[in-house]
């Protein structure tokens, strides 16, 4: 049977924060917004961002331009400033030529996170993407797993991987589903919550292991 290995998408294979750093101040210099509306933006869409949160903008600060507009503008230049390894994309392909499968389970609105998987190139590397946006659903949420594997044409086992950097989300959400895991340490550990099998620095790492897993 094929192997599974579900990864997750911002901190994980790709730097949103880095990323979000550099959209937000051009996104504002775009459209000619101040200090306050950069701040406000940094601030409030930190961890995720969807329409809605452009909505609220327009209603806090007065602005003219359409929040669909603000949306599209925001997700093609995150999508422009995002980023991949090297590294990570050449160990997905090694995964890929090892007969793993390999799928995507990433919280977030389902056009934003697709345009960060084509423009980083990891679209080409993955069998299956879930989305919470697909079906309004968050990890740690074990049905967002099991479309993922449906996806990769494949089935949640006991030999079936999730690796990512959020400790519930990722690693709760993969024990759920009854995964195996790999925690890219970073974020604080909360102390009730079962450990991962792995902790690494790097999605490389993770990589290293489930290939000598595969031996």
């Amino acid at each position: 049977m094929q192997r599974l290995a579900l990864f997750d998408l911002d901190g994980t294979l790709i730097d949103r924060q880095s990323a979000f750093s550099e959209a937000i101040p051009c996104l504002c210099r775009t459209y000619g917004y101040g200090l306050e509306v950069e701040r406000w933006l940094l601030a409030e869409l930190s961890d995720r961002a969807c329409t809605g949160d452009f909505t609220r903008l327009r209603a806090a600060f007065g602005l003219d331009e359409p929040a669909a507009e603000l949306w599209q503008q925001y997700v093609d230049l995150m999508a422009a400033a995002v980023t991949c390894h090297p590294e990570t994309l050449d160990g997905l392909a090694q995964l890929r030529a090892a007969a793993w499968a390999i799928g995507i389970v990433t919280n977030g609105a389902s056009d934003i996170q697709r345009a960060k998987l084509t423009a980083t190139g990891l679209a080409r590397l993955v069998d299956g993407v879930a989305v919470s946006g697909d079906l309004e659903i968050r990890k740690p949420d074990r049905r967002l797993f099991e479309l993922a594997a449906a996806r990769c044409d494949a089935e949640l086992t006991d030999d079936s991987w999730m690796i990512g950097d959020n400790p519930a989300g990722d690693i709760g959400g993969g024990h759920k589903a009854g995964l195996r895991t790999i925690w890219l340490r970073g974020q604080h550990w909360p102390d009730e919550l079962a450990a991962p099998n792995h902790v690494v620095d790097d999605v490389t790492d993770a990589i290293t292991i489930l290939l000598a897993d595969t031996e």
